[in-house]
């Protein structure tokens, strides 16, 4: 089958449309023909040689696609062939066909085309799981995001309006401020020119958010902890602006703060599928109602992954980038 294939680790130069073998399918898999893929910033690791696929995943890249099913595996009653649906992928996105277990499957909902499907399952997946169930986001909170112009960002000014909770972000640039706000966040701050920790506690009256959600690390280690709400909790789903920061235990101990770290991509197929159900059940309704929904930035064709990868890498998009098949 047709795949973008890695020839070694490095920069964009070692993506190259190729040939590669198409996955085998097995009980209570789907095997879908993919329309599209999204990018993310794990795909980009991994090409760099900093993020190697979970044991039994597919070695090319592509954490998430949308298409229709070819072909339902035993014991598969989700699902008919012909459907159109979006999957969070542990691999193998970027190729013709994928295989995933049906759990990690959703339908796509009418008003979304396929490009536009493939732009929902990480990021919405990916907020829901470390915003709602691991942090407990309470209602009437305060959600803290950084990177508020990246998929990420702009799925969870969605899903904290959505559930009637105030967001802050914060972004490269005041264009970036300005789209956020645009799509409803309570407030946005250029993280170039303003400290987010002083806009954070004149958001909040001085009580901090709930919970902070961050992929930058131990560079903002210390301003997120201070940062957060007594009871708070800190999620770490990247490390882009470091691995090791030095912290006092002291306020940690003192004001009950939570550090979590997570990563998806790994997760048991089980854990995936109660993810997935428990996302349709509380915002299924407002996916499919378009009260939800992708934020694509550009659909390149497949062929010019190595653009795409580009664009993610000096953070020119606002939302998703969509390779097209």
């Amino acid at each position: 089958m047709r795949a973008i294939v890695c020839n070694g680790a490095g920069d964009e130069s070692v993506l190259a449309v190729g040939e590669a073998p198409a996955p085998s399918l097995g009980e209570g898999q789907i095997r879908i023909r993919v329309a599209a893929s999204g990018v993310n910033r794990a795909d980009l690791l991994q090409r760099q040689g900093f993020y190697p696929p979970p044991p039994g995943a597919s070695e090319l890249l592509g954490l998430e696609c949308a298409g229709t099913v070819a072909e339902v595996g035993h014991g598969v009653t989700r699902f008919a062939e012909g459907d159109r649906v979006m999957a969070l992928l542990a691999g193998g996105g970027y190729a013709e066909q994928v295989v995933v277990d049906a759990g990690a499957a959703m339908r796509v909902p009418e008003r979304l085309s396929l490009a536009e499907a493939a732009a929902v399952p990480e990021v919405f997946l990916t907020v829901f799981l470390n915003v709602f169930q691991l942090a407990g986001l309470p209602d009437g909170g305060t959600l803290l995001v950084h990177g508020g112009g990246s998929g990420i960002g702009t799925a969870s000014i969605q899903l904290a309006r959505a559930a009637g909770v105030q967001v802050i972000v914060t972004a490269g640039s005041d264009e970036k401020c300005q789209r956020c706000l645009d799509l409803g966040a309570d407030a946005a701050v250029n993280y170039r020119t303003g400290s987010f920790r002083e806009a954070v506690r004149e958001a909040t009256d001085g009580e901090g958010a709930h919970v902070v959600l961050d992929s930058i690390g131990a560079a903002y280690l210390a301003d997120n902890l201070a940062s957060l709400a007594t009871g708070g909790a800190l999620v770490l789903i990247g490390l882009m602006g470091g691995a090791k920061g030095e912290i006092n235990l002291g306020p940690v101990v003192a004001r009950r703060l939570r550090i979590l770290g997570s990563t998806l991509r790994a997760r048991p197929d089980e854990e995936k599928a109660a993810l997935v159900a428990g996302f349709e059940q509380r915002f299924g309704d407002d996916l499919a109602a378009g009260r939800i929904g992708p934020v694509v930035d550009r659909e390149l064709p497949l062929e010019q992954v190595a653009d795409a990868h580009r664009a993610m890498k000096a953070s020119e998009h606002f939302g998703k980038i969509i390779l097209v098949h």
